[in-house]
């Protein structure tokens, strides 16, 4: 019996290695072999942010790209008609937004402070906006845009008599038109 049993496993075996063996395998199913098209976006691209005005409502200038105005004012030293270092960057950005605006100009004023005669004053503050015109046409602006003015000790910034005004009442103003 045992032999018989032991017979009757292996054809089984063998019967069910025979079915396996002939079953045929499920083919995967494929997407047919078709090119793909790239098919358009059609989500619209965002809008760029608009970019900030270049002057305000007064005609004065912003720094370029943002909205914050642009430093108008130049201080010189006791007696001294020469710009600063520190003021060159700013000037340089006046050259660029007069270069880019041919339809605005610039009156550069002169001041002095309180001392010294009224003569030499008014030629102190005009040597001062000078100075300045000559950096901005040197920059590249036409002369045609600007015009000087020295108003020498009679436009005080600041009323004091002692030397903080006196330091703040030296100086070179850009009014846009």
């Amino acid at each position: 019996m045992t032999k018989q049993w032991l017979r009757s496993s292996l054809y089984l075996l063998l019967a069910g290695l025979l079915v396996a063996g002939c079953a045929s395998p499920q083919p995967e199913p494929t997407e047919p072999a078709v090119d793909p098209v790239e098919t358009p976006d059609t989500t619209p691209a965002p809008e760029p942010p608009p970019e900030p005005p270049a002057f305000n409502a007064k005609g004065n200038p912003y720094v370029p790209g943002t909205t914050r105005l642009l430093n108008r004012t130049f201080y010189f030293d006791y007696d001294r008609a020469v710009i600063k270092p520190d003021d060159l960057a700013a000037l340089e950005t006046h050259a660029t937004v007069l270069r880019n605006n041919r339809d605005r100009s610039v009156v550069i004023e002169g001041h002095c402070d309180e001392r010294g005669t009224r003569e030499y004053n008014l030629a102190l503050g005009e040597r001062r906006s000078d100075a300045v015109r000559s950096f901005l046409t040197s920059a590249g602006v036409s002369p045609a845009q600007i015009e000087t003015v020295s108003y020498g000790e009679e436009r005080p910034e600041d009323p004091g008599h002692n030397d903080s005004a006196w330091s703040r009442n030296r100086r070179a103003i850009l009014i846009y038109r």
